[in-house]
């Protein structure tokens, strides 16, 4: 058992609730200034996050780390002022402006961005003494670093790390890319993600013709990273002092959020499980540890697909009733994924109805509802089929 809390991402009020059953002690959301602002949770439906997840006796903590200019500091307070109302328990913040305004007007606890880049122990000092809570290192921290900075606070501020998910191929988020290609600002909320495209060399004089840069089957993805997993290094990180591990994934499904959660309950439980087969069994990149351990582990990979052993076929939605999220038919051998003791059971599918009651041998219609036959489905359950 590792006692370190597990801190999800919650896109919007649905993603909250799976994050929340299958595991997390604390979900962060994105607002109106967070770095994800088609995956922001709109005003009017905050207070039912708030609500839901301290009804679970688990915590709220909301984006405010885009990087602000003059103009947004008068809506930034009264957007503040509404969240200590609402009973959120903390703000994650990047810009001391809107640090200094958070904590003269409010009693908000501060989480200090990753966007801030903390890497060392005398930046870390400080923010603690100008009364951040917590601080989410710099995804760039080596475990040596972690070590050092925790031992140095003494516990005068909590320390959090990103463990899984996404990483950024500039320092910590801090890319102009998106600005420049897309007039989409990157750091405040609007990210087109062009790291991920597939780019050619050109010369001046020939701009009709182009050339990949390395030859590949797949094309040339010079910027575009690895996802990152920890998942077989947490007892490491808790023992450097480590507080909060941080899954990435605000733009992800609800099978996304479920199913990377459970991996990592399990794992802090202490269930005995293979988890890099559990996490493989979720959409990714090729894996990487990141710079936490400063090894020779390349951090680029050769293509942008994502890749798993798994495909969710459907949620359950109680006894034998489902939503189809992808194709599946009779004769295929399903595995459920579950935040009880259904997990990585299997079944094999003998018969598939359709609303109307009429035996089907292929479920293909997104969304529909079918009914199979078995009665042990619990609701919010997922349904996979292996692929690879």
């Amino acid at each position: 058992m590792i006692d370190v809390e597990l801190l999800a991402p919650a896109g919007d009020l649905s993603r909250l609730k799976f994050a929340v059953k299958y595991g997390a002690d604390a979900v962060y959301l994105g607002g109106k200034f967070g770095l994800r602002a088609s995956a922001a949770i709109k005003d009017d439906s905050l207070e039912d996050a708030v609500a839901f997840a301290h009804s679970n006796n688990k915590k709220v903590f909301v984006t405010l780390n885009i990087f602000a200019r003059n103009d947004d500091f008068e809506e930034i307070k009264n957007y503040i002022k509404n969240l200590e109302q609402l009973g959120v328990d903390a703000v994650i913040v990047s810009d001391l402006g809107v640090l200094k305004l958070v904590r003269k007007t409010t009693t908000l606890d501060v989480h200090i961005s990753t966007q801030a880049n903390v890497l060392n122990k005398y930046t870390a000092q400080e923010y603690a003494d100008l009364g951040a809570k917590r601080i989410i290192l710099a995804r760039e921290c080596s475990i040596g670093e972690i070590k050092d900075i925790t031992s140095h606070l003494k516990g005068q501020c909590e320390i959090e790390v990103f463990v899984q998910g996404a990483m950024c191929v500039s320092y910590s988020g801090r890319c102009m890319l998106s600005n420049y290609m897309t007039n989409r600002e990157a750091n405040r909320g609007e990210c087109a993600q062009p790291c991920r495209y597939k780019y050619a060399l050109v010369e001046e004089f020939r701009k009709s013709q182009a050339w990949s840069i390395e030859e590949d089957t797949h094309g040339t993805y010079i910027m575009n990273s690895k996802d990152l997993c920890l998942i077989n290094h947490l007892e490491e990180l808790a023992s450097s002092g480590v507080k909060s591990f941080k899954i990435e994934g605000r733009m992800k499904s609800d099978y996304y959020v479920a199913a990377t959660v459970n991996t990592y309950r399990r794992a802090l439980n202490g269930e005995k499980l293979d988890f890099i087969k559990e996490i493989d069994k979720i959409p990714h990149r090729p894996w990487t540890t990141g710079f936490v351990f400063r090894e020779n582990d390349h951090l680029f990979t050769e293509h942008s697909n994502q890749i798993s052993s798994h495909e969710v076929v459907a949620m359950c939605l109680g006894g034998n009733k489902i939503v189809q999220r992808n194709v599946f038919c009779e004769g295929d051998e399903l595995e459920i994924l579950s935040f009880g003791k259904n997990h990585n059971k299997t079944f094999k599918v003998l018969s598939i109805k359709d609303e109307q009651g009429q035996n089907i041998k292929r479920a293909n219609k997104a969304s529909a509802i079918y009914y199979l036959d078995t009665d042990t489905l619990e609701p919010d359950e997922f349904l996979r089929k292996k692929i690879i």
